[in-house]
């Protein structure tokens, strides 16, 4: 499995009140791109563009929550399996997870996280990708 890592500006955007992460409030979405995530530079979707959206290919809603347990706060989602169904999509390397409403009145789409894979990855027509979280469906936590 991929490691987790965050954008820097994600814990300021939560200080600022931009991100409303508790289910059903604001959706965190998850997208593919072979550009290199930059912790420092990359705030908005806009700055790291993702791959093409085809054959069955598009950003997709993570499903996730925020709650707090015994000091610990933690952003946990469900995995995500794309398959390319009528052709390929990629190449790709990084999966970035960002909040489809946050917005600072001028941007919109804050980044929170990536996952790096390692290496660039096709799917084939037929052929799935799965951003596969833990057990326990953990994406994050703050302590």
């Amino acid at each position: 499995m991929a490691a987790y890592n965050k954008f820097n500006v994600f814990v300021y955007h939560l200080g600022k009140g931009y991100h409303d992460l508790t289910n059903g409030n604001h959706d965190c979405k998850v997208y593919l791109t072979n550009n290199a995530p930059d912790a420092n530079a990359d705030v908005w979707k806009a700055d790291l563009a993702g791959i093409t959206e085809e054959s069955n290919y598009a950003p997709t809603t993570a499903n996730q929550d925020w709650t707090q347990t015994a000091n610990i706060t933690e952003l946990t989602g469900e995995d995500i399996t794309f398959t390319a169904d009528g052709g390929n999509f990629g190449p790709f390397r990084y999966v970035v997870l960002y909040n489809d409403n946050a917005t600072d009145g001028n941007n919109v789409d804050a980044l929170i996280a990536w996952w790096d894979y390692g290496s660039s990855i096709n799917c084939n027509n037929g052929e799935s990708f799965t951003w596969d979280l833990p057990a326990n469906n953990l994406i994050a936590n703050i302590t």
